[in-house]
């Protein structure tokens, strides 16, 4: 019996739910810390519009979690095809599930740690300009969460080449 007629008829489902793992949560974790950071971004500009601009980081860096999900999405759905020439194992869609849920999940984590930071530090920077570099850091390593996922996801992507 050749091998892609040994694949289970649900493998594509877990590449596809990876794929929507990603999305989901990724987004999520952006869209909660934009949230965040953009209520202080708001309030900032009624308080000291000179600084909205250097305010508007926290945003920023929540949308780029969206980015990560984004490209493991796309990567996981390239490896995939129509179901009359699918060649999908069991193995590639479990890999598939498990690069979806860990950028997605680290994407949600990373948002939700950049809204707050980002909140917090951006009302904090009203009152004392000083604190801009500490917050811009603390941002960064709440950043490097949602990267430390993508990094993992691109890793097992590329194991179900194998």
């Amino acid at each position: 019996m050749a091998e892609s007629e040994r694949a289970p008829k649900f493998a594509p489902f877990l590449g596809m739910a990876g794929a929507a793992f990603a999305m989901i949560f990724g987004c999520m974790g952006a869209a909660y810390g934009t949230f965040r950071s953009g209520a202080a971004v708001a309030a900032v500009g009624v308080e000291r519009p000179d600084l909205v601009m250097k305010s508007l980081l926290p945003t920023v860096m929540a949308g780029i979690i969206s980015v990560y999900a984004l490209v493991v999405s796309l990567l996981i759905v390239g490896d995939m095809s129509p179901p009359p020439k699918q060649n999908y194992s069991l193995y590639s869609g479990n890999m598939h599930l498990a690069a979806g849920i860990s950028v997605g999940m680290t994407g949600l984590a990373a948002g939700y740690g950049i809204g707050v930071i980002g909140e917090h530090g951006i009302r904090a920077y009203i009152k004392q300009s000083r604190i801009f570099v500490p917050l811009v850091l603390l941002l960064i390593f709440a950043e490097v969460l949602g990267l430390y996922g993508l990094i993992v996801a691109l890793i097992l992507n590329t194991r179900t080449k194998g």
